[in-house]
């Protein structure tokens, strides 16, 4: 968007949101007329009492024309948060234990160990024996610390667990249960 959009989108909270934004972590790099600057956006926003928190990654890239800077470009992103960790049935992992299979020699292996359920790579070098728990999002939503994405469980029409679904990104990798 150009500038005039830009001013036009900034508008007041809603009743009942505050928040704020604070820089850290700021670097910069000049070279000649191009100006490079990275910084972390701490947010914080409160939402009728609620309060919640962001954490964002900026690189702006400023260029000089005519002796003024001119921001060029920018990009955001932000910092992947592990879910908070919820309640799990551990009577269900009984059901979720076994082999899942994504083609042939590329399987992962689910178990149980007391109140606990891990996943286990099978068939790529670099992840043999790289046991990783999987905490409860929720009773039947799973995920692994410090990994983007989902793992579920499918049911099939006897009610029996039948996949591993890997979900990233609302796209869905499906390990079709082979024990």
């Amino acid at each position: 968007m150009d500038k005039a959009k830009l001013v036009a989108d900034i508008t007041p909270m809603p009743a009942g949101h505050s928040g704020a934004i604070k820089i850290a972590n700021v670097q910069s790099r000049i070279l000649g007329d191009t100006a490079v600057l990275s910084y972390d956006l701490n947010e914080t926003e409160t939402i009728f009492g609620q309060n919640m928190t962001a954490r964002y990654h900026t690189t702006d890239t400023w260029l000089r024309r005519n002796g003024e800077w001119k921001i060029i470009a920018t990009q955001a992103h932000r910092y992947y948060e592990d879910p908070a960790v919820g309640k799990a049935d551990p009577k269900k992992f009984a059901d979720y234990a076994g082999t899942y299979e994504l083609a042939p020699r590329q399987t992962r292996t689910v178990t149980a160990e007391g109140d606990k359920l891990f996943v286990e790579p099978k068939g790529k070098k670099e992840q043999l024996n790289k046991k990783e728990q999987l905490f409860p999002e929720t009773s039947e939503i799973f995920f692994r610390k410090g990994v983007e994405g989902r793992i579920l469980f499918r049911y099939d029409a006897r009610g029996k667990v039948d996949a591993l679904i890997d979900r990233r990104n609302n796209e869905d990798v499906v390990w079709r249960k082979t024990k």
